[in-house]
């Protein structure tokens, strides 16, 4: 598991089997606040993944949420939906696109 969101965005390539994205056309960017944070994205364009630091143009999703719960989410010690719930992690745009983060990986 990744100490830092820079380790863990870095990683995030390796860990997606390109067999779940095959099917995904859609353009992610995070926006991480705080101590460690800043500004990723990922383009998933017909099997193809291309993860990296800064702002992407034109996202289909932003989502803005501090740091340390942003790595909270990604370790399981916090969940996605209920982060979402209490305001500690904002969507703008497609929202079935967050609904679909959580299936990548597992």
């Amino acid at each position: 598991m990744a100490d830092t969101a820079a380790e863990f965005f870095s990683s995030l390539k390796d860990n997606i089997p390109s067999d779940k994205v095959k099917d995904l056309n859609a353009t992610y960017q995070w926006e991480l606040t705080g101590d460690g944070g800043g500004k990723w994205f990922a383009k998933f364009l017909g099997g193809e993944i291309d993860i990296g630091e800064g702002e992407a143009e034109n996202p289909d999703i932003t989502i803005t949420v501090a740091t340390e719960d942003w790595m909270d989410i990604v370790s399981g010690k916090l969940n996605g939906q209920m982060a979402f719930l209490q305001g500690k992690l904002k969507v703008q745009g497609d929202m079935t696109l967050a609904m679909k983060l959580q299936s990548l990986t597992g």
